[in-house]
C-alpha cells in the first residue's frame, strides 16, 4: 500500500484524529462511492417500478468524489498518455456497449446514456491542457501558451455534430433505434456536450486539479458549485446534494491506498449493463407494475 500523500488535508486536531482512526485513502473512498453509485443506478433502472428517489440521492456524492480523486491521479500518473488513452478506450467501450444493448433490448422507461468515463476523459484532456498554458506562462512561451488554448476548443468543436443531433431528435418519423444509433456514433468522438453530468463536472474536475494543493480552496469551490445548483434549479433538482461529499473530502488522507484500478474499470459498465437488462426484462413480463407517473411520461 502506498504511503505517499498526495494531496495536503487540511489540520485540525479533531478532523486529524477522526482521519487517522478511518484510514479513508484513495481505495476505500472510491469504494465507498460504487456502492452509492450502485444504489443510485438502482433508481435510475427500476424507478419506473417505484425504486425510491432517496437511492439517487444518495448517489449525488458519488460523481465528485471520482473527479476529486482524479486531479491526484492525473498528476502522479506516470504516463498522461496512457492514462488518457485508457479512459477514450473505456469511453469507446461504454458508449458502443450501451448503444448495442439499448438496441437489444428496448425500454421505454429507461434511457441507457451512462458514460462517466467520457466525463474522466474530457476533463482530464482540459488538466493537460491546462499544464501547457501554464507551463508556457512560467517558461514565457507563447507558442505553448497558444498551442494549449487552441487544444481547448477541440472538445468544444467536436460537439458541433451534437447539434444535428438535437434537431434529428425532433423528428416525428425519426425512429428511437435509429436515433440511439446516431447519439452512440456522436458520443464516441469526445466532447464538452456528451459528458455525462454535463460541463459544469468537466469544469468541476479541472478545479480540482488547478487547486490540488489547498484543499480548502477546492470544498470552498465545490461548495459554492452546489450552492449555485440550488439557487439556479431549486432543491426539486437533487443535484446540489453533491455537496454532502465534502465530509469525504475532508476526512480523505491523502493516499493512494491499494488501487484496485482494473475493478473500476470493469465494474462501471458491468452493473449498469446487467441493471439496466435486468429493469427490461422485468417490464417485458410485467413482473413489476410501472407506476402512473412513468406511464403518463410514455403517452
Amino acid at each position: 500500500m502506498s504511503s505517499a500523500v498526495v494531496t495536503a488535508a487540511p489540520r485540525f486536531p479533531a478532523l486529524e484524529n477522526l482521519r487517522s482512526r478511518l484510514h479513508l485513502d484513495a481505495t476505500t473512498l472510491k469504494i465507498i462511492a460504487v456502492v452509492l453509485m450502485f444504489a443510485d443506478h438502482i433508481h435510475q433502472m427500476f424507478g419506473p417500478m417505484g425504486a425510491p428517489q432517496g437511492l439517487s440521492m444518495v448517489g449525488r456524492i458519488v460523481f465528485p468524489i471520482f473527479l476529486f480523486l482524479m486531479a491526484d491521479s492525473f498528476h502522479y500518473t506516470r504516463n498522461r498518455k496512457k492514462f488518457l488513452t485508457r479512459l477514450f478506450i473505456a469511453s469507446t467501450v461504454m458508449s458502443l456497449g450501451s448503444m448495442i444493448i439499448s438496441i437489444m433490448f428496448p425500454n421505454p422507461y429507461v434511457v441507457l446514456m451512462n458514460n462517466a468515463f467520457s466525463t474522466f476523459l474530457v476533463a482530464g484532456l482540459y488538466m493537460w491542457f491546462y499544464d501547457i498554458i501554464r507551463d508556457g506562462v512560467r517558461t514565457h512561451n507563447a507558442k505553448r501558451i497558444v498551442k494549449g488554448a487552441l487544444l481547448c476548443l477541440v472538445p468544444i468543436i467536436t460537439a458541433i455534430p451534437m447539434f444535428l443531433v438535437g434537431s434529428l431528435a425532433d423528428d416525428p418519423y425519426m425512429s428511437l433505434t435509429t436515433l440511439r444509433v446516431i447519439i452512440g456514433i456522436a458520443g464516441l468522438v469526445p466532447n464538452l456536450l456528451m459528458v455525462e453530468g454535463g460541463f459544469l463536472m468537466v469544469v468541476l474536475g479541472l478545479l480540482f486539479y488547478i487547486f490540488r494543493e489547498n484543499r480548502w480552496i477546492q470544498i470552498a469551490i465545490f461548495a459554492a458549485l452546489s450552492i449555485f445548483v440550488l439557487i439556479h434549479s431549486g432543491p426539486a433538482d437533487i443535484q446540489w446534494m453533491m455537496i454532502f461529499a465534502i465530509p469525504f473530502m475532508l476526512l480523505y488522507n491523502g493516499k493512494a491506498g491499494r488501487g484496485m484500478k482494473d475493478f473500476f474499470y470493469a465494474f462501471y459498465p458491468a452493473h449498469i449493463w446487467i441493471l439496466y437488462i435486468i429493469s427490461t426484462l422485468l417490464i417485458a413480463f410485467n413482473v413489476l407494475p410501472i407506476t402512473e407517473y412513468y406511464q403518463n411520461l410514455t403517452r
